[in-house]
């Protein structure tokens, strides 16, 4: 089966492409732009890549008229939630505008294509202590332009289904983790840190932010392995959350890293610049309704995911594991 990944060349895109190749029933398809970066797929000499901007009308329908996907994972997008607030026209441009064009080139080429959109927990933003755990049904209250362009991108699949009958899965993925995470997320960042400690490159010495914010962290290979589960098991128009419904906060996130760390000397520093202009402070979600509906569960531990993050930065930094 002919599978279309955007965004193969980020942290999750790269992941699901292992998993699809894994299976061994899937040609797999993945898009990059120019000044993509390529060290998370360089091993993956299977992929057969195009060269396509999603914000690009013309280059979207082109990529999807040459390739005639069975299946398209939507991963593409800017992800990093402090970036929207900086710029927040080029997040919606790329979430957005990026989301319109796929959607309108299934519509005028008449694929006969199943999409699933990667939404994110983010969506649902401010949530109050009886919403928690998070069920899909909850209030969109986003509280960021990341999270705003995310809940458009989830609408519009849910409208084009509706009107168009395609076959539109939606998923929100709440925090995932494991090897290759952008060392811009948290606990990416606090294990990027501890490398280069171990490293003896810096102090012993750890910048933080908010450390009082809870997190549904699930790992990044269950994660992909559920968006997967859902396009093919999942029903069409449907929304389904992706979590462990296991919620931690930072500070307990890090003292799990530290705790793998071969120095014990490591001091805690709070950045100012590091703490967001709103943040979320509590995401624990409810994947009651996509276990029903797939029979998917979390297999991989938080443990292991963040021992395998932190032997990702080791690996990097020449260091043994």
């Amino acid at each position: 089966m002919r599978a279309l990944i955007t965004g193969i060349t980020g942290f999750a895109g790269s992941h699901l492409a292992e998993y699809l190749l894994a299976t061994g029933d899937f040609e797999v398809y993945g898009t990059y732009r120019w000044r993509s970066r390529m060290e998370n797929i360089q091993h993956l000499t299977e992929v057969k890549l195009v060269e396509c901007d999603i914000v690009d009308q013309s280059a979207v329908r082109r990529t999807l008229l040459q390739v005639k996907p069975r299946v398209i994972f939507h991963l593409a997008a800017e992800s990093f939630v402090p970036t929207s607030w900086v710029a927040p026209l080029k997040t919606f441009q790329t979430n957005v505008l990026g989301q319109v064009n796929i959607l309108q080139a299934i519509v005028e080429l008449g694929l006969d294509t199943r999409l699933q959109i990667a939404g994110s927990s983010e969506e649902y933003g401010k949530v109050y202590p009886d919403e928690v755990p998070i069920k899909e049904e909850n209030p969109l209250r986003p509280l960021s332009p990341y999270g705003v362009s995310k809940v458009a991108q989830d609408l519009l699949g849910y409208q084009y289904h509706q009107t168009y009958g395609l076959f539109v899965v939606r998923t929100r993925a709440f925090n995932h983790t494991g090897p290759r995470r952008g060392h811009v997320f948290a606990e990416s960042s606090f294990a990027k840190q501890i490398t280069e400690i171990e490293a003896g490159l810096a102090e012993p010495v750890i910048s933080v932010g908010n450390l009082e914010a809870r997190r549904d962290l699930t790992d990044v290979r269950d994660t992909v392995r559920g968006y997967v589960m859902a396009v093919f098991h999942g029903e069409p128009g449907e929304v389904y959350n992706i979590c462990s419904g296991n919620s931690f906060k930072i500070s307990e996130v890090l003292h799990m890293l530290l705790a793998q760390s071969k120095r014990k000397d490591i001091r805690i520093w709070q950045d100012p610049s590091r703490i967001r202009q709103s943040d979320v402070m509590v995401l624990c979600g409810d994947c009651t309704k996509f276990r029903k509906a797939t029979g998917w569960k979390p297999e991989i531990s938080i443990e292991r995911s963040l021992l395998d993050l932190l032997n990702y930065w080791r690996g990097l930094y020449g260091l043994n594991a």
